[in-house]
């Protein structure tokens, strides 16, 4: 006797188990998901320890702290600053949820909110801290032109200047990667279904 498979509203005969499997994955497609879960943890780590060094850069003055000329007195450094520390909280943030990712393989968040919230927050802090950047950049120009004549007196303040916004200009590079990645998700997440292309 043929086994029937039940019709809407029927019940399922006894012994037969009707519930929907999970979609297969070979261990090729899962070993790609997790090079590119491995991969969004680098960028973040590299974004965090740049964006760190260049707020800490910029916020220390060794040589003389009590002077006029302090980073606090420059808008642009103060931006520079603000960007990078904001940067490097956002960046933290990222590592912990990219650590839940490899470790559980769920994301933090429901996957639609997930992708959406990487995207977004990685093209306005990327596009922050590139303005903090070229700010930041304008400006250690500026000093060290002979009109005001601040980077003669006092060098090791620009060279730290320099410093700070090359870390923080770093830290941009790495953040746009993880904006590429992110886009890669929500373009794979609008045309499958799901972040990962297989």
């Amino acid at each position: 006797m043929r086994s029937q498979s039940p019709r809407n509203g029927d019940a399922a005969p006894s012994g037969l188990n009707l519930s929907p499997r999970p979609p297969f994955q070979s261990t090729l497609s899962l070993q790609k998901i997790r090079r590119l879960n491995y991969l969004s943890l680098l960028l973040r780590i590299a974004s965090f320890c740049f964006s760190v060094a260049s707020a800490i850069f910029m916020a220390t003055d060794y040589r003389c702290p009590h002077s006029a000329v302090t980073w606090y007195r420059f808008d642009a450094f103060r931006y520079v600053f603000a960007a990078n520390a904001i940067v490097s909280l956002y960046s933290l943030f990222q590592l912990v949820v990219s650590v839940w990712e490899i470790s559980r393989n769920a994301t933090l968040l429901p996957e639609v909110l997930q992708v959406w919230f990487d995207f977004g927050h990685d093209q306005v802090f990327a596009y922050m801290l590139m303005s903090a950047g070229s700010a930041g950049a304008a400006l250690s120009r500026t000093l060290k032109s002979p009109e005001p004549d601040i980077c003669s007196s006092r060098r090791s303040f620009c060279i730290q200047a320099d410093i700070a916004v090359a870390l923080g200009l770093a830290s941009f590079t790495f953040l746009g990667f993880s904006c590429l990645l992110s886009g890669f998700r929500v373009t794979c997440f609008i045309i499958r279904g799901s972040r990962f292309h297989l």
